[in-house]
């Protein structure tokens, strides 16, 4: 009889297709995750019996599965189901999303087509029709990233944040800053509209740098009106994330916006993602930073 080892963390890894889980499955073989990719959803509780019963160790596990697998939906709600009743591993749902003009873009960018479009249909077709199917289990996913934004490098080194420790249930932060004119994000849990600041934009030498350089930052944060709002975060934050942390969230999403999202909300969100660091693992994201138009 061989002996058994503990597979005590599957992380299921799905979403829309096009929004980057070969960047996904590779960061987490990186991590030292045993990775599978397309695997059937109704194969999931014979995988991990087996993976049980290996003389190998194959503690955690992450799985891609997404509509390749076939009759997708019913059967992985019914495999996780059957994984929670025998006490399987600690599962968890990272579902990936983008909006829909960014996959549009990535499927012309790489001449694929849509799985899901009609033959000679376009990548709109097939998006929409995908979005539907994933409603549900996007309901269910513990962790949801939307990559509209991101560049590989930036996925990866979110993934690497979130999953690295010994449990990918520990409490990590994203700040990210954003404009209000290229949209809200979605996926954010605080928002602050940081536009009553002053506005380097109407510093001509300024205009063209952003709250990454100094001369920016320091004119930000120069103002009585910026040490104020930061104080008062200051506050605010060391209230809230212990308690977000004590509820059993396993990531904060902190968005601060301005207009166009090169100045003020770049700096706060540098100020705070190095602020925050210092006591739960942060990472900062700047979502609209490369989408000047002069």
């Amino acid at each position: 009889m061989p002996s058994t080892q503990p597979v005590n963390e599957l992380i299921i890894i799905t979403g829309m297709s096009g929004a980057g889980k070969t960047v996904v499955i590779q960061s987490f073989e990186d991590l030292g995750f045993y990775c599978i990719d397309n695997l059937p959803p109704a194969l999931l509780p014979t995988f991990l019996t087996l993976m049980k019963e290996s003389k190998k160790e194959f503690s955690r596990i992450a799985a891609v599965m997404d509509l390749r697998g076939g009759d997708f939906f019913s059967s992985l709600i019914e495999a996780l189901e059957q994984i929670e009743k025998q006490d399987l591993v600690v599962t968890k749902i990272l579902f990936l999303d983008a909006d829909n003009e960014t996959l549009v873009r990535r499927y012309k960018e790489t001449r694929r087509s849509h799985p899901l479009a009609p033959a000679g249909g376009l990548p709109l077709e097939g998006i929409h029709h995908e979005r539907e199917l994933l409603a549900e289990v996007k309901e269910k996913a513990q962790f949801i990233y939307n990559t509209s934004s991101m560049k590989p490098r930036e996925l990866r080194e979110r993934i690497i944040a979130q999953f690295s420790g010994a449990d990918s249930r520990r409490f990590t932060v994203n700040v990210m800053s954003f404009g209000f004119k290229h949209g809200m994000p979605i996926d954010a849990d605080l928002v602050f509209d940081v536009r009553f600041l002053p506005n380097p934009y109407y510093i001509e030498k300024l205009r063209a740098k952003t709250g990454l350089e100094t001369e920016v930052s320091s004119y930000v944060l120069k103002y009585d009106e910026t040490q104020t709002l930061i104080n008062k975060l200051v506050d605010l934050f060391e209230f809230m994330v212990p308690l977000y942390k004590k509820e059993g969230k396993t990531q904060l999403i902190i968005a601060f916006g301005c207009t166009g999202g090169q100045h003020r909300s770049v700096t706060l969100a540098e100020y705070f993602g190095d602020y925050l660091n210092k006591d739960v693992p942060t990472v900062i994201t700047h979502r609209d930073i490369a989408k000047r138009k002069g």
